[in-house]
């Protein structure tokens, strides 16, 4: 083999080595900001995305303080999504200080969140509507933030809960939301993320009819403890009936009188169990256990998937959620949930107002 014919074998081989990397740079570079929201991410871009979360798995976005490297991060995405309803206090601060201008998802965008229970129904619909113009992302990244708090010891949501993950219904709002920003972003792959978003709607729909049947054996007046307000949606959904001796904060111990109420309120309500979430204060509930008599009947997942196992995907979370429950509740045989397949409101269609032309979302790229 001549010298020239040596070289040009090298300089070839070299060229398909790359070529993993190279493809690899092709791949739109997604920055989410917490774990649930990139495992739905992944399902629907497959093979064209790179996720990355600010929030990783057991996580708590509540008390979560962003870092320069979270701002660099952001900076060098191609696409950032994040949950909106004030559930990410910090979102805004840390877009404007890595003066991304790319496209964003505000996964909630076209939801009608729901009131906490604490809440009036009278003072909560300003803020509902802020964020559900379509056209302009900029709009959807900062207007919703805007009364986010500063001070992170404080993690106040406003009125509306913005956990609405925790119904698969509202999740493919989620999902369709999801989708048209990567179509935005990487339109050349449009027809791959249509088709994942498709299979996965309908695996949320198969996972959904899944707990439905199986929460339908818990007593509708059976009542459950966790240390965080987060379940309001999955009650909705499901008939479960959630009660949280902290409402919304993930750090703070309740006064030595609230948790005597909440004792009292554990006999009035028919609380049957407590459960631990995974990223809440773990001593909270032991106290109650210890104090009541009640069993901790195990871990659910509310804000953040789990590292591994089970609960490390968010159809698998669903699942184990709904399992957990089931085991410490449920009554074999019982059935007076009454549900019809989708009795609850949702008034939205998964696909309903998301097949706008993806031209009008208005955003440089």
């Amino acid at each position: 083999m001549s010298l020239f014919s040596s070289s040009r074998w090298l300089v070839g081989v070299s060229a398909i080595l790359a070529l993993p990397a190279a493809m690899a740079n092709e791949r739109v570079q997604v920055v989410t900001s917490f774990s649930i929201l990139a495992d739905m991410v992944e399902n629907v871009g497959g093979e064209h995305v790179t996720v990355s979360s600010l929030v990783g798995p057991d996580g708590d976005a509540h008390v979560f303080s962003p870092s320069p490297g979270d701002a660099r991060a952001l900076a060098g995405a191609d696409l950032v999504v994040f949950n909106g309803l004030l559930f990410e206090g910090w979102m805004e601060r840390l877009i404007d200080s890595s003066d991304y201008s790319g496209p964003m998802v505000t996964a909630t965008d076209g939801i009608v969140p729901r009131a906490f229970a604490a809440h009036s129904h009278d003072d909560h619909g300003h803020e509902a509507h802020e964020h559900h113009d379509h056209g302009d992302h900029d709009h959807h990244g900062h207007g919703e933030e805007e009364h986010a708090h500063n001070d992170h010891s404080d993690h106040d949501h406003g009125d509306n809960d913005p956990h609405a993950w925790q119904d698969l219904q509202q999740a493919k709002v989620y999902v369709t939301n999801i989708r048209d920003g990567l179509i935005e972003a990487d339109s050349a792959n449009a027809q791959s993320y249509q088709a994942n978003a498709e299979r996965y709607l309908a695996e949320l729909d198969s996972v959904d009819a899944e707990i439905r049947e199986l929460l339908s054996e818990i007593p509708a007046s059976a009542s459950v403890i966790t240390g965080h307000d987060s379940f309001g949606y999955f009650s909705s959904a499901y008939g479960v009936n959630f009660l949280s001796p902290v409402g919304l904060s993930t750090e703070a111990d309740p006064s030595g009188a609230s948790m005597a109420a909440l004792v009292d309120v554990i006999e009035q309500e028919n609380v049957q169990a407590l459960f631990h979430e995974n990223m809440t204060n773990q001593s909270i509930i032991v106290q109650l256990a210890e104090e009541t008599g009640l069993p901790i009947a195990g871990t659910l997942y509310a804000d953040a998937l789990a590292s591994e196992g089970d609960a490390s995907t968010y159809l698998g979370m669903m699942r184990h959620n709904a399992q957990v429950l089931h085991d410490a509740l449920a009554e074999p045989g019982h059935d007076d949930h009454g549900y019809d397949d989708h009795d609850h409101d949702h008034d939205h269609d998964h696909d309903h107002d998301h097949d706008h032309d993806h031209d009008d979302h208005g955003h440089s790229h």
